[in-house]
């Protein structure tokens, strides 16, 4: 099953948990939060969808170039990881 395949997999899961219990609280979310598959998932819808820069005015083309993907992603799973 290829990454994209398995946070949709992930996602219906949720979905389906949501509508049985309305009132419930996914409290063991976070560690989803910072999956490899998922962030990498994110950075291609987002890239897709043309998202604006933000705060830090990083647009895609700087993060490609400069930064690159892979290094971006690992950078922000781990201050994920770490809280901070």
């Amino acid at each position: 099953m290829n990454a994209s395949r398995k946070v949709q997999v992930l996602q219906s899961k949720l979905s389906r948990a949501a509508k049985q219990s309305l009132g419930r609280k996914f409290g063991a979310l976070y560690d989803k939060i910072y999956r490899r598959d998922v962030l990498r998932e994110a950075w291609k819808r987002v890239r897709a969808n043309k998202g604006a820069p933000g705060i830090d005015e990083q647009d895609f083309e700087w993060i490609e170039q400069e930064h690159g993907i892979r290094r971006f992603l690992d950078d922000i799973r781990r201050e994920l990881r770490s809280q901070s």
